[in-house]
């Protein structure tokens, strides 16, 4: 290159004006332009018209010079619309002319001028900057399959040569610049050189830089032309985005934003691939190391020639905003831009923790939906809390929290991902990537609780590093995590704000287990001087270390960091709905319900909870806490089971219909319901609620014995028709009743707790019948027409019937004439685990057994299976038609709950779960005096409460105190009984120990705080 210095042409304009003149035909004025190398000129001939006049440097091989003219013949032939100079032909018809000048020969090329202003003048927007990408990539895309022998030239601006910069590292004399090029020369050669020869490459022009790039004077959002083609080559294609950004990012406040551009506006015409894009930000780097190199090395030759010098001192500038600037942030911003994951496998990352959060364990106590929940008011820049924080004073922004916590009962803090925060005042948050911007987007999940507060892994895990971060407004003590989990690729979890305690207990390598402590939250004086709290984050990227994750980010970025950095909510165990609230307010809602509804209509709890998702064993409120369900036993096999869930979408949108029409379905529903009961019980029907089922039951006992006359048991509940109303003492009986009717005969619940203490345990049953005995003879000749009962009373306080009640009783009611029904309405489908019904329990066979609540998971279904004696009375000529009852897609419901029940083995897991739950219960009342009893099967369960075990006496306000605090605490039961003094628990089949647990542990936290309460 120096040599070709020396053979630059010297003509003066009017030499080069005759030169036009006699070969091209030419006339007009010229203007001297600047070239490094070569002679331009640009001519206007007066007439509207303008072309470039290039005098080539002598030493110039005639097979660059023919390269050159085949590109731009080329261009001209393939992509005559891109706005490139284009060939003029000599008068001779050629494409060069040429002369001599002191023995040396210049070629001559005219082409066409091509308006705009440079790049360099002007305003470099994104807008333009993605349009320069976008006509660059379709330059490049117009010359596929163009080669030509002069493009395979040696240059030293090809980047592959790039390493050629160490030799010419002599000349930079400032040491610490010495330094830092050398650290991009590493990296060149470590990571880069390696890889370039395995890319694309293609021809480029090579030199997209600020002065070769046009743009529209009346659109400075759009880029008019590219000019000079002297340096194009066969090289890299993505040396084309790099060559341009390197130069679109001197002297720009945001470099990569401004490379990010260019490679977005260049993806959309020539796709570039993850493994050019990966090695984007290394040869940009590369572009301006050789750049400052060639003009040290040159420094004596470019006095005069201000083209050489042009970017040497923002080259430098922007050298060390790069070297300062982590590579893989960098790399993440322009993988982004072009439509790739920032880092590969972020995507997946996200999707397995979504997919699988239901078995991640809890990061705290207990799952950290549970806890009464508040944003912490870090968003909030004029905040006591956010000054004080920002103002190094963490005890006092500290104890606004906590008193915030003590008039509100909030338990848990949250500082969310995203959020905007003033907070970060530190030098530290001064952002790398964008001049005069601070980081100010939160990248993490913040937790506040007291400090010591545990924090655990919800998932496996081995340490990656255990370090304290001494910066003021840092760390303080932090862990990171490495997991990974089969199907999903590795990622870290961030621990910050940790006691130092860990340091000497946690060492990089060590393998955590899933539920394995991590650390505590750390006070001030060792978090890095905040309110205590934990700051949990993610990294897609594993080879970050813990101290270059970006735990506070720039706004421009925040899709980039989503990626990066995807927000730890779901992976904590948060809820959703924690910050989308939508609906309308509680308040509105009552007022509604009030002006529209029945007034009796009744809301459950003094403050109510307005419940917008269900999910497992948990349902969501409105406000994102989770509570675990222990008495809603609708959701039989979980709230929106998936199975369930697909089972009804499928055939609703297929067919919905009813029972006149032929169908699969409800045949299919009938074989496998009535195969779980005794062979007897062979004919079923449809309905839609256990009001219906029991109606129609009535409707069967009344076609085959003609009688009215009813026996059922006191503070029973059947259902919200008034003929099943008649018969439920708990309705009749109360306030609103009117009372018992004639043909109702109520027998004494057959509860053994209460049973007088003289009779023996293994004649309860018997003595139990009796009374239903003492009934059938009051009846003075009249025979009764049914026996009507649960086979476990709920409501009247989760009573189980003592051994050989239900057959005593049975063998009286047929004897007499009457049948037998079972409401298996709240208590079949296998709750009791040992059996499929609860009445097999007691070695019976009902003669009509009733279903509803959990026979559709909460879809409206019902049924009644009775024998074909039965049935056959029933069969008088009346039609039994149900509009819905029976419909496809309530059959295909109910055919997914069985498949459920019995794929996933629900019985015995309600077995092995209800024994685990009463021995821990048992292992309560041993200690409470308060647990009188203790009784349950399978997932069928109460705990009965007294003031006096001696006199059995009901302790009603307990049994309110630790219901209502066990709902505070996320765990929602109710109370049943005459007297309202029996905990009811009816949880979901699927509830599994942990769940139990979790039960178990509130339940023994209420306990001890409403007694001490109580005195």
């Amino acid at each position: 290159m120096n040599d070709m210095l020396k053979t630059t042409p010297d003509f003066t304009t009017e030499e080069a004006q005759a030169l036009l003149k006699q070969h091209f035909g030419v006339d007009g004025s010229l203007q001297p332009l600047d070239s490094e190398r070569d002679q331009n000129f640009k001519v206007n001939t007066g007439e509207g018209r303008c072309y470039i006049l290039k005098i080539v440097n002598g030493a110039e091989p005639e097979i660059e010079s023919d390269f050159q003219t085949a590109l731009l013949k080329h261009a001209g032939e393939n992509a005559g619309d891109l706005p490139v100079p284009h060939l003029q032909p000599t008068l001779s018809g050629a494409n060069l002319a040429a002369t001599t000048r002191r023995g040396m020969v210049h070629r001559l090329r005219l082409v066409t001028w091509v308006p705009g202003t440079p790049l360099a003048q002007s305003d470099r927007s994104d807008g333009a900057l993605h349009s320069l990408g976008r006509m660059l990539g379709r330059f490049d895309a117009s010359l596929k399959g163009f080669m030509h022998p002069g493009a395979l030239r040696d240059l030293d601006w090809d980047i592959r040569n790039a390493g050629r910069s160490a030799g010419r590292l002599a000349h930079v004399a400032d040491l610490q610049d010495r330094a830092l090029l050398q650290r991009f020369l590493d990296r060149f050669d470590e990571r880069v050189a390696p890889r370039l020869p395995m890319l694309r490459s293609a021809v480029i022009h090579n030199d997209a830089n600020d002065w070769n790039v046009l743009i529209d004077e009346d659109d400075r959002d759009r880029i008019s032309g590219i000019i000079d083609f002297g340096d194009a080559l066969y090289a890299p294609v993505i040396a084309e985005v790099a060559i341009a950004a390197a130069y679109a990012g001197l002297d720009h406040p945001d470099p990569i934003g401004a490379a990010a551009a260019i490679a977005n506006g260049y993806h959309a015409e020539y796709p570039l691939l993850e493994e050019e894009v990966d090695l984007l930000f290394d040869l940009i780097a590369m572009r301006l190391v050789t750049s400052v190199t060639i003009s040290a090395s040159r420094r004596a030759h470019t006095a005069d020639n201000p083209y050489l010098a042009i970017s040497e001192r923002p080259a430098w500038a922007l050298l060390r905003k790069l070297d300062a600037m982590n590579p893989r942030f960098a790399t993440a911003i322009l993988r982004k831009a072009c439509g790739f994951e920032t880092v590969a496998g972020a995507h997946a990352v996200a999707s397995w923790i979504g997919e699988n959060r239901k078995s991640l364990l809890p990061l705290l106590d207990r799952p950290a939906a549970t806890y009464p929940a508040a944003l912490v008011p870090y968003g909030d820049p004029t905040h006591p809390m956010t000054v004080s924080s920002a103002d190094g004073r963490p005890h006092d922004a500290r104890s606004v929290w906590e008193e915030h916590c003590r008039t509100t009962g909030v338990e848990l803090g949250i500082g969310p991902w995203g959020e905007a925060r003033t907070v970060y005042s530190g030098e530290m948050f001064v952002s790398r990537l964008i001049e005069e911007t601070r980081r100010t987007r939160h990248l993490g999940l913040d937790l506040f609780m007291a400090a010591g507060t545990k924090v655990h892994t919800p998932l496996a895990a081995t340490v990656a590093s255990v370090e304290i971060e001494k910066d003021p407004l840092g760390y303080g003590c932090l862990i990171a995590l490495r997991h990974e989990p089969d199907g999903c690729p590795p990622f870290l979890t961030l621990w910050g704000h940790l006691a130092h305690e860990a340091v000497g207990r946690l060492k990089a390598g060590d393998r955590l287990e899933a539920g394995a402590l991590v650390g505590e939250m750390g006070a001030p004086e060792e978090n890095g001087g905040w309110a205590p709290h934990l700051h949990l984050q993610i990294s897609t990227d594993t080879s970050l270390a813990a101290t270059d994750i970006l735990g506070v980010g720039e706004e421009r970025y925040l899709d980039v960091w989503a990626e990066l950095f995807p927000d730890a909510s779901t992976f904590a165990g948060i809820a959703r709905e924690f910050y989308d609230q939508s609906g309308r307010p509680h308040e509105e809602i009552i007022r509604r319900r009030k002006e529209l509804l029945l007034p009796n209509l009744s809301i459950s709890y003094e403050k109510p909870i307005k419940f917008v998702r269900g999910e497992g064993v948990w349902l969501i409120d409105d406000r994102g806490r989770a509570y675990l369900d222990c008495f809603n036993n609708v959701c039989h096999i979980g709230h929106a089971h998936p199975a369930v869930v697909e089972a009804l979408a499928r055939q609703a949108g297929t067919l919905n219909t009813n029972t006149r029409y032929l169908h699969d379905n409800i045949v299919a529903y009938a074989e496998r319901l009535t195969a779980t009961m005794p062979k007897e019980l062979a004919v079923a029907a449809f309905a839609n609620s256990g009001s219906e089922a029991n109606s129609l039951a009535l409707r069967l006992m009344r076609a085959h014995t003609g009688c009215e006359n009813a026996v059922v048991l006191d503070w029973a509940y059947h259902g919200t028709t008034q003929e099943l109303i008649d018969l439920s003492a708990y309705k009749f009986r109360r306030k609103g009743g009117k009372g018992q009717k004639p043909h109702v005969h109520v027998a004494a619940v057959p509860d053994s707790y209460h049973a007088p203490a003289a009779w023996p345990l293994e004649e309860h049953g018997k003595r139990f019948a009796e009374n239903v005995a003492e009934l059938i003879a009051a009846m003075r000749g009249e025979a009764p027409g049914f026996f009507l009962a649960e086979s476990i009373p709920s409501v009247a306080g989760q009573v189980f019937l003592p051994d050989g009640y239900l057959k005593e009783v049975y063998r009286m009611v047929r004897e007499a004439g009457g049948v037998c029904i079972a409401d298996e309405v709240q208590v079949g489908f296998g709750r009791v685990g040992s059996h499929w019904w609860a009445f097999e329990t007691q070695g019976v066979v009902p003669d009509i057994v009733t279903m509803g609540k959990p026979i559709g998971d909460g879809h409206p279904l019902a049924a009644v299976v009775t024998t074909r004696e039965i049935a056959a009375s029933f069969d008088n000529g009346m039609e039994y038609f149900n509009t819905f009852g029976g419909n496809p897609v309530s059959c295909a419901v109910g055919l997914a709950v069985l498949d459920v029940i019995e794929g996933e083995d629900l019985r015995r897991n309600a077995l092995d779960i209800g024994n685990h739950l009463l021995t821990a219960f048992r292992t309560m009342q041993e200690r409470y005096e308060v647990i009188g009893d203790v009784r349950g099967l399978g997932l069928f369960l109460g705990i009965e409460l007294v003031s006096d075990r001696r006199t059995r006496a009901p302790a009603t306000e307990i049994a309110r105190a630790v219901a209502n605090g066990a709902r505070q605490r996320g765990v929602l039961m109710g109370t049943e009984g005459p007297h309202d003094n029996v905990l009811k628990m009816r949880p979901p089949m699927i509830f599994s120990k942990r769940d139990a647990d979790h039960l178990i542990a509130v339940l023994e936290e209420t306990f001890g705080a409403v007694l001490a309460q109580a005195g």
